[in-house]
């Protein structure tokens, strides 16, 4: 039964397609990761949203949460407002089916470890200074509250780049923040664990003082097979050991990728540009 790892689609749902076609997916042997940001700045952000939900719920896929799906969220339970200059997500929130879909995207995990295959897929990446126990552990208290009663707190909370170090005694939202940014956001941090959430260009053009999380030296998670999405600007190359990018800027005009996790052959189809955000 392969598995494959899928990168960033945000909306692009006509390539999903091909890639699917080209790896030849059967949905009764095959099962599907996603590296979240299923939606947003591509055309086809609710059957890509419905697609992924329905393999989810026959036991055919997993998916973490990425920063664009938590923008939905946010948007879609009125705690941050709708951009047309940067959300093309509006199919649905206008969609009969709406609430079923945000119900079930917020409760999906940040992190994902599968000890049989032993790889660990996560939207962005993990902090140096997290273990993959620390790592899940701090996930589930994310997860917690987006899936508590009081989950719209969690979006009034959650904008911001502060704080930017880790510390085990950091509490309330603070502590909420600087773990979802960093499952969600990061790219760069300095070796002595600072993050910085504003860069987005390729390692050639990090920050002074700042290196790739996954750079970084004496990093604790160093010893586990991880997946992440999120920076285009990598397109797919990394060549730390263990440490997998998949986002191949789909929606940039590049290619949308999947690798399968048995052999770690990489599938990839081209795709034309669909955003100028």
């Amino acid at each position: 039964m392969p598995t494959y790892a899928i990168g960033d689609i945000q909306g692009c749902f006509s390539y999903l397609e091909q890639l699917l076609d080209k790896i030849q997916f059967d949905p009764k042997k095959d099962f599907l990761w996603f590296t979240g940001d299923l939606i947003n700045r591509g055309p086809q952000s609710l059957e890509t949203l419905r697609f992924i939900k329905g393999l989810a719920q026959h036991n055919q896929a997993i998916t973490v949460l990425g920063n664009h799906d938590l923008t939905l969220l946010a948007v879609g339970y009125k705690k941050a407002p709708y951009n047309p200059l940067h959300h093309t997500f509006s199919d649905i929130l206008n969609a009969p089916d709406k609430n079923e879909l945000l119900d079930w995207l917020r409760h999906q995990p940040l992190l994902y470890h599968d000890v049989a295959l032993g790889y660990a897929v996560v939207h962005a990446g993990l902090h140096p200074q997290w273990d993959l126990t620390l790592a899940l552990s701090l996930a589930k208290e994310v997860e917690a509250a987006l899936q508590g009663v009081h989950f719209t707190d969690f979006f009034s909370n959650l904008y911001g780049n502060e704080p930017t170090v880790w510390n085990i005694e950091l509490t309330g939202w603070d502590r909420l923040r600087f773990i979802t940014n960093c499952f969600t956001r990061l790219r760069f941090c300095s070796p002595e664990g600072k993050i910085e959430l504003v860069s987005k260009e390729s390692t050639h053009y990090a920050p002074t003082n700042y290196l790739p999380w996954f750079e970084v030296p004496n990093r604790q998670n160093s010893a586990f097979n991880i997946i992440f999405g999120h920076w285009a600007a990598l397109e797919g190359r990394c060549n730390t050991p263990k440490v997998f990018a998949l986002d191949t800027g789909c929606v940039w005009g590049n290619a949308l990728t999947a690798l399968r996790l048995e052999d770690g052959i990489r599938f990839s189809v081209p795709c034309k540009k669909m955003t100028n955000s």
